[in-house]
């Protein structure tokens, strides 16, 4: 437990971003999953709205960006693949 007064706010502070960075991921999941999960044609049109939610995430420091760039490069090649394959 905190004791001096610096790491009691240093403690609050903690809760507060851990608690901002976990709504963050979250949405970032939640997003990039329902692309992964829809119907070809609409990924294609999911596809703008998961890069946001990733390039929020690296805006808020929550995401490295070669993760957010590793996981829309693989969401694109999907969405790519599984449009190819319903035509």
């Amino acid at each position: 437990m905190a004791n001096t007064k610096q790491a009691k706010k240093r403690a609050a502070q903690n809760d507060r971003q851990n608690e901002r960075n976990r709504a963050v991921k979250s949405q970032t999941r939640r997003t990039v999953k329902a692309t992964r999960a829809a119907a070809p044609d609409k990924a294609k049109e999911m596809l703008p709205k998961a890069a946001s939610s990733l390039d929020v995430a690296v805006r808020k420091g929550v995401l490295h960006k070669n993760t957010a760039a590793r996981l829309k490069s693989r969401l694109a090649t999907g969405a790519n693949k599984a449009a190819a394959k319903a035509n």
